[in-house]
């Protein structure tokens, strides 16, 4: 039987943890930003967890993480 493939998308956006979470950047930081507000901006920093409903469609894209 052949190994899964990741999905290199899924790779390059998500970071499994140790606890079985996965962690995730926001979107709407990229381009388009002289219209967004500071506090906005601001607000987009930094990760957080992708949520329970999404966990397995996530699971799918990454079978060994």
């Amino acid at each position: 039987m052949p190994k899964m493939k990741t999905k290199s998308s899924a790779k390059k956006r998500f970071k499994a943890l140790g606890n079985g979470g996965v962690k995730r950047s926001f979107a709407f930081k990229r381009h388009i930003l002289t219209k967004k507000t500071t506090k906005t901006k601001r607000q987009l920093r930094g990760t957080t967890m992708v949520n329970e409903r999404d966990m397995a469609s996530i699971n799918k894209m990454l079978p060994y993480a």
